[in-house]
């Protein structure tokens, strides 16, 4: 079993969300030697969200309660954070603006870059912590002066994705304790140990704000009056041709097919997202096509920068379950040009794109626009750099 350590044990903050993952890490990390601290960040307010569904997921107390339990069985300390207000307003504030801005937001990714790690390492810095600990599916190493994120070894679970953001400061006392292991393997650690329960529970995939995966509702309960602010715009076709009315264009995601409410005779998906004029404009698959995107707000993670490199060659991830696709990357001013080999479908503005060699995250940003444009002559390749 390869596992990511430090050569020196110290003590280490480790973020336990209550669920099988990082409570495997933290445990993990106590049996290698670690003075190990357990920390619950409580993010968000089930109440304030206005939702259906019971409170579930990493805020909910079930699963503050199955993290302390961890921690009590196996004598280290575990503390509670409250972060809902950090949380919210840097998180939730930026969800709604992408949305009424008419591009989709990547809450998971910008909670990571911007509060958990930083709330982590404050907490560290008080409790005397050297390190701190999560329990994502990815690597972290040291090379050539630069910290380099890669992919875990399950790459069905692999998260390294979203973590693209973490700046270098940050990873240079982070530990990812699972990121050389499988799935199975965890379930096997945790049975091993008589962890039942946590082999039995359910696992959590919705945006831990929105129980209930109604990003619509939340937006409406968020947002005073903005249904009959956004009601009655028009569906249109790409030369303007008008082909009905919606429900308000922040209900809508590029790439979208279904509840769409109309009917055209041809597989229709979401293709653009025009706030100004309240309109969604509708096409075929084809014309969700792309073969270039510019990416800003840049964090290099490999290579400090693409500068003076001409063009690189690289695998690009436009989104979390996306495959990823060969491309060249050229750096213009603060941004990234990225020219795919062939052409990519449903590149939504505001999430992220990841550059990654190999395995090693190069950088990432996030997804400004997109066109159609001719590709640069030379031979893409996803060989290391």
């Amino acid at each position: 079993m390869n596992t990511n350590t430090s050569e020196s044990k110290g003590r280490v903050l480790v973020a336990m969300s209550g669920g099988i993952d990082s409570s495997v890490a933290a445990v993990l990390l106590h049996e290698q030697g670690y003075e190990v601290v357990g920390m619950t960040m409580k993010t968000w307010d089930y109440a304030s969200a206005g939702g259906s569904k019971k409170e579930t997921g990493c805020c909910s107390l079930d699963s503050i309660n199955d993290a302390r339990q961890i921690a009590v069985e196996l004598g280290f300390p575990h503390y509670i954070i409250d972060i809902r207000d950090e949380f919210g307003d840097f998180v939730i504030d930026n969800f709604t603006e992408e949305y009424l801005a008419g591009r989709t937001p990547n809450p998971c990714v910008l909670c990571n870059t911007h509060i958990k790690w930083d709330a982590l390492l404050r907490r560290a810095d008080q409790l005397g912590c050297q390190f701190i600990a999560t329990g994502h599916y990815a690597n972290v190493r040291h090379e050539n002066g630069r910290y380099v994120v890669s992919k875990g070894l399950d790459e069905n679970k692999d998260q390294s994705y979203a973590l693209w953001g973490v700046s270098q400061e940050s990873l240079a006392r982070t530990l990812f304790p699972l990121g050389g292991m499988r799935k199975t393997e965890i379930y096997d650690e945790a049975r091993r140990r008589g962890f039942t329960e946590l082999v039995n529970k359910p696992e959590s995939y919705e945006i831990c704000f929105i129980p209930d995966n109604d990003y619509r509702g939340f937006l409406r309960r968020r947002v005073e009056g903005l249904e009959a602010r956004v009601a009655g715009g028009e569906f249109v076709l790409r030369d303007g041709t008008v082909l009905g009315h919606h429900e308000g264009y922040p209900f809508y995601t590029i790439g979208q097919r279904k509840g769409l409410g109309i009917a055209l005779g041809f597989p229709a998906y979401v293709t653009e997202i025009r706030p100004d004029t309240n309109q969604v404009v509708l096409g075929n698959f084809d014309e969700l096509a792309s073969t270039t995107t510019y990416v800003g707000k840049l964090n290099m993670g490999k290579l400090a920068s693409l500068e003076g490199r001409g063009l690189v060659p690289a695998t690009t991830k436009v989104r979390y379950n996306h495959n990823g696709s060969p491309a060249l990357l050229e750096q213009v001013g603060d941004k990234i040009r990225v020219y795919f080999e062939e052409a990519v479908h449903a590149i939504t503005p505001g999430q992220a794109a990841v550059f990654y060699d190999g395995n090693d995250v190069l950088g990432g940003g996030w997804i400004e626009r997109h066109t159609i444009a001719e590709v640069p002559e030379r031979t893409f390749s996803t060989a290391t750099l």
